[in-house]
């Protein structure tokens, strides 16, 4: 937006002490005015009745004496007011400068530059930790987004590079059996609408483009669990659930797709058999807690810590028919975040991996 040009806020400070220091010095010269030189007596008669008197300084003389080195004063006090008022001023701006050209070179796409502010906490120091602050989580979420670029254009391109192969064979052998190749390239389209899909619910998640409405996380993991249960028959998991009623407020599809994910995840990665899938449910005054655990193999801190990322599949890039496309934990995350709730995951002792979603509820008068 193009502003007219206008005084810095260095000047303006200046003037300001100037300015406040000259009234200053009016008001205390009118009270030397009012309370001294107004009583002096406009003739002084001295004598002591014996012989002649003689007149000493009056108030004219006294006037005459006053208001030239009053004058030279408030000039001095000008001048004086007016330096040390830019010097001042310049001081006390010094942080906000360092903080202007840190948003500069912010703007420009540094975001490594921080202001590291030194001193006493005041409110500039309070401005610069922010700031710093603030650039920290963005210099994050862009090396996040760009991982995330990188990552959703190698899937994205793996599918339409297999599905060029299989063309181009097809073209090369036209005596190929035909039926074999519609279903290879039926299965990997498959797997890219797959993907598509769950990079636009992702981003649905992430805007927070919903309507709130009461939700019970109970009948979503109900429902989540009867829709896996082939799955997880077939590959000999047994699934328990136990829990309570658990209000909640927001979107009814997405809250859906966190508990079905986190099911669907506890179930793929799993032990090969006889593994077992616990989901749970509990309410609080204030919040209601999903739980889902799983058996499997043993998982370290460090790679627990990255499952939430995109494209992360655990111990291995697990690629049968019901391993997903590697965003079932990112997509949880978005969804959490997206309902103002917390998201925990932790391996557990024995092999597999806790995951914990606490959401805000809903208040007890209010109902489900």
């Amino acid at each position: 937006m193009d502003r007219q040009p206008g005084m810095s806020v260095r000047l303006k400070l200046t003037l300001s002490y100037a300015g406040f220091l000259m009234v200053s010095g009016v008001l205390l010269l009118a009270v030397v005015w009012v309370f001294l030189l107004r009583y002096v007596p406009a003739q002084i008669y001295v004598g002591d009745g014996n012989g002649p008197g003689m007149f000493v300084p009056n108030r004219a003389d006294l006037v005459e004496a006053f208001v030239p080195k009053a004058a030279m004063m408030l000039g001095f006090l000008l001048v004086f007011s007016l330096v040390g008022g830019w010097i001042l001023a310049g001081s006390m701006l010094a942080p906000l400068t360092r903080i202007t050209n840190a948003t500069r070179l912010a703007a420009n796409g540094s975001l490594a530059h921080r202001i590291q502010l030194e001193g006493r906490n005041d409110e500039f120091r309070e401005l610069a930790d922010a700031f710093d602050t603030m650039l920290a989580k963005l210099e994050a979420q862009v090396a996040e987004q760009q991982r995330f670029a990188a990552n959703a254009s190698h899937e994205l391109r793996t599918p339409l590079a297999i599905t060029q192969t299989l063309l181009d064979v097809a073209r090369n052998d036209p005596d190929r059996d035909t039926g074999e190749l519609v279903d290879r390239l039926h299965f990997v389209n498959t797997r890219a609408i797959e993907l598509t899909e769950a990079l636009l619910l992702l981003s649905r998640a992430d805007q927070r483009a919903f309507t709130p409405e009461h939700v019970d996380l109970s009948l979503m993991v109900e429902e989540a669990t009867e829709t896996l249960l082939p799955l997880a028959e077939e590959r000999g998991l047994t699934i328990e659930t136990s829990g309570e009623t658990t209000p909640t407020i927001g979107s009814r599809a997405l809250l859906q797709q966190m508990t079905t994910n986190l099911v669907h995840n506890a179930i793929v990665h799993n032990l090969p058999e006889r593994g077992t899938v616990w989901v749970s449910t509990r309410a609080h005054p204030t919040t209601v807690v999903l739980t889902v655990e799983n058996t499997g193999e043993l998982l370290t801190p460090q790679l627990v810590a990255t499952l939430t990322e995109a494209f992360q599949r655990g111990t291995g890039r697990i690629q049968d028919g019901h391993a997903g496309v590697g965003l079932g934990l990112a997509i949880v995350r978005s969804i959490v975040q997206a309902h103002d709730g917390r998201l925990a995951l932790a391996p557990r002792a024995d092999g597999g991996l806790s995951v914990t979603v606490q959401l805000p509820a809903v208040p007890a008068q209010t109902g489900v």
